[in-house]
């Protein structure tokens, strides 16, 4: 999504200018400062083009009334940070915003041809327009970046003066001036011609630039340029390989995001003040020590009172990973999905609530008994719910949900206590699959068959795409993971047509692992389309009954069927098999996997084998 054009300067309320005179560009949304637009993306304005820079000066430039701290104790933890912050707002009473730098820097004049750096061309202040010619620059469409998330201009002084072979590049620097037309023969890259005045190289085209090998037969390699870090930061070496891409190619910039639900004890916000101080309360259990420290802490009367917090510190150790000496972040972070599927399935007693509560759970009403046929219990309606995303860091040419810490860039040269986040508040239904009949089911030849087909093909899409095989993280493609996976899609396309709600506004939260079959479908979100009680209805039983027998019967058929139902594999890698845009894909936003692991045969059985569906026997009622 392209921003609005840039609006008028602002000015002050005396008529001067505001506290910051930087020249304002566009606006985007708060969301999309998390996922969209974040740190280190590129961003087009207009005619401009421009990379959202680093954090370093943010606590600086982010004003603290539009920039304010958001608490989540348990996701704060497992990224290592004290607290985070929402993005700054960029409307028209905003005293600041997103700072962003110029990049690329190469342009190009459709008028006189000529393609140098956006400085050489002497445009006029605060315009992007040829000193000579007047009209609008156009920025460079090509840059090029390596898997270890660096971003830098395309060579193409290089690529022109390559020698006849396509080895390496001529020696030194001709003085002459680069040049580059559109042939308009035809809309492929074979039009787009590049030159130099020097009259060494003859004119070339852009044809090739984009095989895989085509800057190392240059003899390039990354020299690690962080550019949204600022022109001051020292480059270094990184030596992998380059990649040509599009400015506006979603391979530019993946984020890395990682979200929490709060649940008690941490979700009625009494915690708050107290954000900072728990790697030092950890190391204390006796309680007299806690209360020394508090004391010590706090000049006034404490904001939690020692029971609390001894509560809380109980809460927080349960989160440890159990038997991990040194657990990793996958560790960690299944402590935290643990710890929510538990408090899904128990809910929380309304008697104990208060008005500042921000997760409420419940059982519903209704004889959940109606479900038993389907394989299907214990369905919770969560009338309100609360959800943090952050920001962790990004990556370039790999895919976010593949990468491990050595291949994400951060979001700042030097470490921060905080990390941009977004806060979201909504409801939904909870619901689990019956154990015993999951258990007997994921053990079918047939069944663990179609899986591993699946898991292989991601395994092998991860390990091609990591640089050190023993950091690639295994696939989680199980049995259960891909049928709950798949419910879930289908139950967000029956709810957006029974409920109204768009099915990007429908999240899901998938609970998979030898002790968990869950899966919550809710409506996160920062808009409209939040707390309305239209999806919590859907979770009482003979609704919910109507639900899923209606969204498996929709599923046994697709209009690409029977080439749909019957592939081989499908999906980036084959990592789906019975699984398209036509029938239970979904908008990635609503998607933790990015539509991969998917299959509905899981879910109906095939036309030779109608066993191979949980749901195949209901489907017969």
């Amino acid at each position: 999504m392209t921003p609005p054009p840039a609006r008028r300067r602002r000015t002050a309320a005396g008529g001067g200018t505001p506290a910051h005179s930087l020249p304002r560009r566009g606006t985007v949304r708060r969301a999309q400062a998390i996922t969209t637009y974040g740190v280190g993306s590129l961003i087009a304005v207009d005619q401009e083009s421009f990379i959202v820079s680093g954090l370093d000066e943010a606590d600086r430039s982010w004003n603290a009334d539009e920039s304010p701290r958001i608490s989540e104790r348990r996701l704060a933890r497992l990224l290592g940070v004290d607290h985070f912050r929402l993005p700054p707002a960029s409307g028209d009473s905003s005293k600041d915003g997103l700072r962003v730098r110029r990049f690329p820097l190469m342009h190009s004049c459709p008028e006189c041809n000529e393609l140098q750096q956006h400085g050489s061309f002497n445009p006029p202040a605060g315009r992007s327009v040829c000193g000579a010619c007047g009209v609008d620059l156009v920025p460079s469409r090509f840059v090029v970046a390596c898997e270890a998330g660096h971003i830098g201009e395309f060579p193409y002084w290089q690529w022109v003066h390559r020698s006849p072979d396509r080895g390496s590049t001529t020696i030194g620097k001709c003085g002459g001036t680069l040049m580059m037309r559109s042939s308009g023969r035809t809309s492929s890259l074979r039009s787009i011609l590049v030159s130099c005045t020097c009259g060494q190289a003859p004119e070339v085209s852009m044809e090739g630039s984009f095989r895989r090998n085509a800057l190392g037969d240059l003899g390039l390699k990354c020299r690690g340029s962080r550019p949204w870090l600022g022109t001051s930061t020292p480059v270094q070496g990184c030596g992998i390989s380059l990649r040509t891409l599009q400015r506006g190619s979603s391979s530019v910039w993946q984020p890395v995001l990682k979200s929490a639900l709060s649940i008690p004890p941490w979700s009625n916000r009494r915690e708050d003040p107290l954000d900072g101080h728990w790697e030092k309360l950890r190391k204390y259990d006796d309680p007299a020590a806690v209360a020394i420290y508090l004391d010590a802490v706090f000049d006034d009367e404490w904001p939690v009172s020692l029971d609390e917090v001894m509560t809380l510190l109980a809460a927080e150790r349960e989160e440890d990973p159990d038997g991990e000496a040194t657990p990793t972040f996958d560790h960690r972070y299944r402590a935290l999905r643990n710890k929510e599927y538990e408090r899904l399935r128990s809910g929380n007693d309304e008697s104990g609530r208060s008005r500042e509560e921000q997760f409420v759970c419940e059982t519903p009403p209704g004889d959940q008994r109606v479900l038993d046929p389907l394989g299907v219990t214990g369905p919770m309606l969560v009338k309100k719910l609360r959800e943090v995303r952050a920001l962790k860091a990004f990556t370039r040419l790999i895919d976010a949900e593949s990468t491990t810490d050595s291949t994400e860039m951060p979001l700042s040269e030097r470490p921060l206590r905080w990390l941009p986040a977004m806060e979201v508040w909504g409801e939904g239904v909870f619901l689990r699959l019956d154990e015993e009949r999951l258990g007997s089911w994921e053990k079918t030849a047939t069944v663990e068959a179609r899986v591993e087909r699946m898991r292989t093909a991601h395994q092998r899409m991860l390990e091609q795409r990591a640089d050190d095989l023993s950091q690639v993280a295994p696939s989680p493609a199980t049995p259960r993971m891909v049928l709950l996976h798949t419910l879930a899609h289908i139950l967000i396309d029956e709810w957006s047509l029974e409920a109204g709600y768009p099915a990007a506004s429908l999240r899901e939260r998938l609970y998979a692992a030898e002790d968990m079959a869950g899966v919550l479908v809710y409506t996160a979100t920062s808009d409209s389309a939040g707390s309305l009680g239209g999806l919590v209805a859907q979770g009482e039983p003979d609704r919910l009954d109507r639900s899923v027998r209606s969204a498996v019967h929709r599923a046994e058929w697709c209009s690409a069927d029977p080439f749909c139902v019957e592939s081989e594999t499908s999906g980036t890698g084959g990592t789906n098999l019975a699984a398209c845009h036509a029938c239970v894909m979904l908008p990635e936003t609503s998607c933790e996997h990015n539509n991969r692991l998917l299959d509905r045969a899981l879910l109906i059985g095939t036309p030779e084998d109608p066993s191979v569906g949980f749901f195949s026997a209901a489907l017969q009622l």
